[in-house]
């Protein structure tokens, strides 16, 4: 598997001091309970040679054994929002390759934070396929080298459920799921699937994973009658909840991506805040929100099943080429997974962000993604986005992302439990 995570630990507060790399300080070990010494005594008792063999005990009989130390296995996970590619990203993906796309500047300041990640997942907003010419908004297509770009990056799980699922409708889909399926099988694709739903799990450091999503809508768009292609929409409520208790079932830790919530808003609906709740009380761990295209909060919440699941309500985009200033900001979300070997009980920890900022300069020139850690004034006064600024950024970070009471796991409970 990959190392383990280089960034620095985000448990209650986010990195953000600028000119520090993301990637300076170790992850925190796992902290396994010590062993108690076994109690000795200074005195050796007396015997006379008559009494030696008759008094030797054996010795497993008066060695007192010190107490086992439980196994802890642990994962760090990683996850990134919508990477949403309109056409001037490809376009200077073209330019910089001899033939075909090269995509890899996009991503060359976040690489390592996502190959070091123990399990990494994006939100692919877009259809990979060259069955079509590459496409823009607002229905999209995006050349198999964008695919090449996120496997060699190091991303383990995908979702592709999200409202431009179907933007080239059902060829499209079924081009996009052969085109992961062939030529990247390792990776956990899920979302829709062609044919009966398929719930992929992963086995990462002896954890067992299992992924599910669903959207709230395809921008009007549906599968023709009798389509081979399964999707579910978060209004089929009966589908949902059997797909992730089936996910339960078969994993340790339930992964769900649901795209949901109003557009370019950092506000948390209560539709949001209802679906989430009840994806946890069925079984999801991790709740992995996209679709508002910027930062929203992140939280711990109790289910009725009496554990912590954790909620990223969205991570915002992972690089897009929107003129909105709250579409700059995004995050790579930060959770540790932790599984005792003995009990398989889940636990989670360590969760927080990585603030990140997709940047460019006028008409869209340079397209990249910068970590707010090393982002700098002068960057931000040069962004070709009408209305940003440095301070928007980090007023927007601070109200969104540093939320350290929500980070705090609510108080046990046994209310919740019983609902």
């Amino acid at each position: 598997m990959k190392h383990r995570l280089l960034t620095i630990s985000l448990a209650f507060s986010l990195i953000l001091l600028s000119g520090c790399a993301a990637n300076e300080a170790p992850p925190k070990p796992v902290v396994l309970p010590e062993s108690t010494p076994a109690a000795t005594s200074s005195t050796e008792p007396q015997t006379s040679p008559a009494e030696t063999e008759s008094a030797e005990i054996p010795p497993e009989e008066t060695e007192e054994q010190a107490p086992e130390t439980e196994e802890i296995l642990s994962v760090r996970l990683v996850c990134a929002g919508d990477n949403l590619i309109h056409s001037p990203i490809y376009a200077q993906a073209a330019r910089r390759a001899e033939e075909g796309y090269d995509f890899s500047p996009v991503y060359e300041d976040v690489s390592e934070i996502i190959s070091s990640a123990d399990l990494a997942v994006l939100n692919q907003e877009t259809i990979i396929s060259d069955d079509f010419e590459p496409s823009t908004y607002p229905c999209f297509c995006t050349p198999t080298e964008m695919g090449e770009e996120m496997a060699a990056l190091g991303f383990d799980a995908v979702s592709i459920s999200n409202n431009h699922l179907l933007d080239k409708g059902e060829k499209g889909l079924l081009s996009t799921l052969d085109y992961w399926h062939t030529n990247h099988p390792e990776i956990a694709l899920y979302g829709a699937f062609a044919g009966e739903t398929q719930i992929p799990t992963l086995e990462v450091n002896g954890i067992t994973f299992a992924f599910v999503g669903f959207m709230e809508h395809t921008n009007g768009l549906s599968l023709p009658s009798g389509s081979e292609c399964s999707i579910t929409y978060l209004s089929e409520l009966d589908e949902v909840e059997r797909q992730v208790r089936l996910a339960d079932e078969l994993a340790d830790c339930v992964i769900v991506s649901p795209h949901y919530g109003i557009e370019v808003s950092g506000e948390v609906t209560q539709s949001q805040l209802y679906i989430t709740q009840l994806l946890g009380d069925w079984g999801a761990d991790i709740i992995i929100g996209t679709q508002p295209h910027t930062v929203q909060p992140m939280e711990y919440f109790r289910t009725a099943r009496g554990t912590d699941a954790f909620v990223f309500y969205c991570l915002g985009n992972f690089v897009s080429a929107m003129s909105n200033p709250l579409s700059m900001v995004g995050m790579l979300g930060e959770i540790t997974v932790n599984k005792n070997a003995e009990t398989g009980e889940i636990t989670l920890s360590d969760a927080g962000a990585i603030p990140i900022i997709t940047q460019y300069g006028s008409g869209f020139d340079n397209i990249r993604i910068c970590q707010w850690s090393s982002y700098t004034r002068e960057l931000a006064a040069a962004h070709g986005c009408s209305g940003f600024s440095y301070d928007f950024a980090e007023d927007l970070i601070n109200s969104k992302v540093v939320i350290c009471d929500l980070l705090d796991k609510p108080e046990e409970t046994t209310e919740a439990a019983d609902n």
